[in-house]
C-alpha cells in the first residue's frame, strides 16, 4: 500500500500487508470480467480510495478484503479468525445479498438497504462501497453496453448522492463525470472537447479576472492559494439544458476558489469577500455563508457570484485550508480536526433519522430507497424555533417537515404553523431565517394527503407507518365482515380460499383487501362468481398456470434471446413490446427494454425521466434495444417553445409544421404572459432525424428563444 496523508505506524502497515497478501492469495489466478486484468488490482485500488481518504486500519484491511466472501471460498469466519470482529461485520455489510428474490422487488434497493442496517458506530465505513463503486465505474469501458447502463444508471442514482450527503465531493463529482459519460456519450464527448478547445480563452480570462484581487491580497498580507475550477460536465449540461441554450452560451463554467492559510479562519475569510467585492459586484441574491451555518456533512464555505467587467457572472468561493480539506475529502477529514468524541451534530442527526426510518418493520424497500434518497442532494436552509433554537432542513420543506423534524410525536399531532408569527398551513414553505411554532392537538389523525407535500424522509416515512397502523385497525374490522359473508355462502375461511379470493379481485396482499372491504369498497357478492365445492374455492389449472408464468415466461423467453430485443422488422412475434408514453421513444433514438409486471415490455429512451430509476433499482429486467427497418409510422412527441410574444408567430409555427414539413399535430397549448410565450405541442412525426430537422426550422423564427423536446 502507498502511504495516504495520515500517518500509519509500523503496527498497522503490518496489520495491512497481512491483509494484502491474505487478499492476494485468496483472489490468485482470478481476473476482471470483460478486461482480463488481475482481480487483486481492483481490492488494492478500492483500499489506496479508502486510504486517501482517511480511512481506519480497520477499513483499508476491510477495502482488500471486501470480494474474498463473494467471490472466493473464503467465509466470514475465515475473516473474523484472521482479522477480527469488526473487520468481518464490516465486510458482511459491503457484500451483496445472494439468492431468490421477488421480482417486484429490487435487489439493489435490499443492498443498500443492507449496507446501512450493518453500520457499525463508524459511519465512515460507507467510503468502502463507495470506494469500491468509483474503481467499478474507472474500469467500465470493458463491460457490454447494456451492463455499462445499467452500472451508471445506478452510481449516478444512488452513489453519488450518498457521496455528496457524506460531503465526499471529489468522489461525487468523479462518479457523476463517468455516469454521464457512459449514459450520455455524445453529449458528453461534445461538451469535453468544447471545453478543451476554450480552455485557452478560459485562462486569459482567470488570469485577467484574478489579477487583481491577488495584487490586493498580496498587500494586505494574506497567504492563500487561487485556483480556478472547471465545473463538471454534467453540470454544464445541466445548465445547457435547464436554460435552453448551446454551450457557448453557459457563462459559468468554472468558479474562482480562494483558500486561505490563517488562524482566523472566519474573520478572514469575510475580509477577502470585501477584497473580491471591491473589484467586482457581487449578487446578493447569490451570497451563501456556509461558515456561519455549515452544512449538515461539515462543508464550511463562502460563496459569492460577481459580476465581472465583461458582463459575466463569476462565482467565487473563500475558505480555509481546513474547510478546504473538509470540502475535499468530506467527513473523514471533519472528524480528523475534531478533538476526542467530538462528531458532528448535523450529520449525526441524519443518521439517527436513517435508522429511525429503517427500524420501521412495515417499511417496503423501494419507499425506504425513494424516501432515502429524497434529502441526499437537498440544498438546505436554516429556520429557527420560537425559543431561537437552529434547525437545519432541505430546500422546500414545509412547516410539517419541520414539525417531525422538531419530534415525531409533534409531527403526528400537528394541526398548523405560525411562521414569523403569521398562520400558515401544514404545506407552506419554508424559508431561510423563519421562526416557527407548531400548533398541535391530540385529536389530530395523519392524512393520506400529507405525503403530497412533505420532502424529508423522516416525514414521509412517519406518516406511511401511521397510515399503515390506522390501516391495519380498520382491516381487522374489514375481515370480520368477510369471514361473517364466507360463513354465510357455506365457505371456509382459510388461507387457501383467500389467496383464490384475492386473486379474483386483483390484490396482492391481506392488509389491503381487508380495509377496503371495511371501507366499503368491495362487493363482496362477486364471491359467488367463483367455483367452489365442499366450501373450498378453486381455480381452473389452465388459469392459474398462466397467472404464475406469465412474468416468468417472458423472462426466460428474453432471457433466451441474449437480453437483447429487436424492434421493428425481425422482431420475435411471441414478446409483446410497447412505446412507452413517458417518454415517447422514436426509431433512431438510444433506447432499453423494460419487462414489466402486467405489460409486457416496455421500450424507453435511455434519457427518459424515469430511464435512472428503472435501471438503478431493477437492473435485471432491463434489456438491450434495438430499432431495425422501422415500418414508415407516425409516432406522437412533444415540443416545447419558449419566446417573444409576436404578432403572428403562433400561425408561423403551425405553418411550417402542418403544411411545410407535413405534420400532423394532436394537441397545441400556449400560455402568454407580460410579452413572453411558453408553448407545448403533441405532434406525429417518423424518425428522430424527422424531428431534429423540424427542431432547426423551427428555431430559425424570429422571436423563438427555445425549443425542446419533450422529455
Amino acid at each position: 500500500m502507498n502511504d495516504g496523508p495520515y500517518h500509519i505506524d509500523i503496527v498497522d502497515k503490518a496489520r495491512i500487508n497481512n491483509a494484502e497478501k491474505f487478499a492476494r492469495k485468496a483472489h490468485s489466478g482470478q481476473t476482471r470480467k470483460g478486461s482480463g486484468i488481475p482481480f487483486i488490482v481492483h481490492p488494492y485500488k478500492v483500499a489506496n480510495t479508502v486510504q486517501l481518504f482517511g480511512g481506519s486500519i480497520a477499513q483499508i484491511q476491510a477495502a482488500l478484503l471486501h470480494d474474498t466472501v463473494e467471490d472466493t471460498n473464503i467465509t466470514l469466519n475465515d475473516i473474523e479468525r484472521n482479522f477480527g470482529n469488526k473487520v468481518k461485520n464490516i465486510i458482511d455489510g459491503l457484500t451483496k445479498i445472494s439468492g431468490e428474490f421477488d421480482f417486484t422487488s429490487s435487489t439493489q434497493a435490499e443492498n443498500f438497504k443492507k449496507m446501512f442496517l450493518t453500520i457499525p458506530d463508524d459511519v465512515r465505513v460507507i467510503l468502502i462501497k463507495l470506494a469500491d463503486r468509483l474503481h467499478n465505474m474507472r474500469t467500465l469501458d470493458s463491460m457490454k453496453e447494456i451492463k455499462k447502463l445499467k452500472i451508471a444508471s445506478e452510481t449516478a442514482y444512488l452513489y453519488a448522492p450518498l457521496a455528496h450527503r457524506l460531503g465526499l465531493y471529489s468522489i461525487k463529482t468523479e462518479m457523476e463525470d463517468l455516469s454521464f459519460k457512459f449514459t450520455y456519450p455524445k453529449e458528453y464527448n461534445l461538451i469535453k472537447n468544447k471545453l478543451e478547445k476554450t480552455k485557452a480563452v478560459r485562462d486569459r480570462y482567470i488570469q485577467k479576472f484574478s489579477h487583481p484581487i491577488k495584487k490586493e491580497l498580496d498587500k494586505q498580507g494574506f497567504r492563500y492559494k487561487l485556483k480556478a475550477r472547471t465545473k463538471s460536465i454534467p453540470s454544464i449540461h445541466r445548465k445547457m439544458k435547464d436554460k435552453g441554450v448551446d454551450f457557448e452560451e453557459v457563462f459559468d463554467v468554472f468558479a474562482i476558489r480562494i483558500i486561505l492559510d490563517s488562524p482566523e479562519e472566519k474573520a478572514d475569510c469575510w475580509k477577502v469577500y470585501s477584497v473580491v467585492t471591491d473589484f467586482y459586484i457581487p449578487n446578493p441574491e447569490r451570497l451563501r455563508d456556509w461558515i456561519s451555518y455549515p452544512k449538515q456533512n461539515g462543508y464550511e464555505s463562502l460563496h459569492t457570484t460577481v459580476m465581472s467587467p465583461t458582463g459575466k457572472w463569476v462565482e467565487v468561493q473563500i475558505r480555509s485550508r481546513r474547510m478546504d480539506d473538509i470540502a475535499e475529502k468530506g467527513l473523514a477529514a471533519h472528524w480528523r480536526y475534531k478533538e476526542g468524541n467530538d462528531k458532528n451534530p448535523g450529520f449525526d442527526k441524519w443518521i439517527s433519522e436513517i435508522r429511525e426510518i429503517m427500524e420501521n418493520k412495515d417499511s417496503n424497500t423501494s419507499d425506504f430507497l425513494d424516501d432515502f434518497k429524497t434529502n441526499l442532494y437537498s440544498d438546505e436552509i436554516y429556520v429557527f424555533t420560537p425559543k431561537g433554537d437552529l434547525f437545519t432542513l432541505p430546500k422546500n420543506a414545509t412547516a410539517l417537515d419541520f414539525a417531525f423534524s422538531v419530534h415525531t410525536d409533534v409531527g403526528i399531532s400537528c394541526i398548523g404553523a405560525k411562521v414569523n408569527s403569521k398562520l400558515v398551513p401544514l404545506s407552506y414553505v419554508l424559508k431561510s431565517g423563519d421562526q416557527i411554532e407548531i400548533l398541535t392537538s391530540k385529536k389530530q389523525i395523519p392524512k393520506e394527503a400529507w405525503l403530497d407535500f412533505v420532502i424529508t424522509s423522516k416525514a414521509k416515512s412517519k406518516i406511511k407507518q401511521t397510515l399503515k397502523e390506522e390501516k391495519k385497525k380498520l382491516a381487522i374490522n374489514g375481515k370480520e365482515i368477510l369471514e361473517r359473508k364466507l360463513n354465510a355462502l357455506k365457505l371456509n375461511f382459510s388461507e387457501s380460499n383467500l389467496k383464490i379470493i384475492l386473486k379474483h379481485y386483483h390484490f396482492k396482499e391481506h392488509t389491503e383487501f381487508f380495509f377496503q372491504i371495511a371501507q366499503g369498497t368491495v362487493d363482496l357478492s362477486k364471491i359467488k362468481e367463483i367455483n367452489h365445492k365442499s366450501g373450498q374455492l378453486y381455480i381452473s389449472s389452465s388459469i392459474t398456470k398462466s397467472i404464475k408464468n406469465t412474468f416468468e415466461s417472458l423472462v426466460q423467453r428474453v432471457r433466451g434471446n441474449e437480453n437483447e430485443i429487436i424492434i421493428g422488422e425481425g422482431a420475435d412475434p411471441n414478446l409483446d413490446y410497447k412505446l412507452a408514453p413517458c417518454c415517447n421513444p422514436l426509431p433512431g433514438d438510444q433506447v432499453f427494454g423494460f419487462i414489466t409486471i402486467n405489460d409486457g415490455i416496455k421500450i424507453h429512451r435511455n434519457n427518459c425521466p424515469n430511464a435512472r430509476q428503472l435501471r438503478a433499482n431493477y437492473a435485471y429486467r432491463i434489456l438491450a434495444a434495438n430499432w431495425k427497418d422501422y415500418k414508415r409510422d407516425a409516432f406522437i412527441t412533444g415540443l416545447k417553445f419558449i419566446g417573444i410574444d409576436n404578432v403572428g408567430l403562433v400561425k408561423e409555427l403551425t405553418t411550417i409544421i402542418s403544411d411545410l414539413e407535413k405534420v400532423n399535430m394532436k394537441s397545441l397549448n400556449f400560455d402568454s404572459k407580460d410579452g413572453v410565450f411558453e408553448g407545448n405541442i403533441m405532434l406525429y412525426v417518423y424518425d428522430k432525424n424527422h424531428l431534429e430537422n423540424l427542431i432547426r426550422k423551427l428555431r430559425n423564427i424570429e422571436g423563438i428563444e427555445k425549443v425542446v423536446r419533450m422529455e
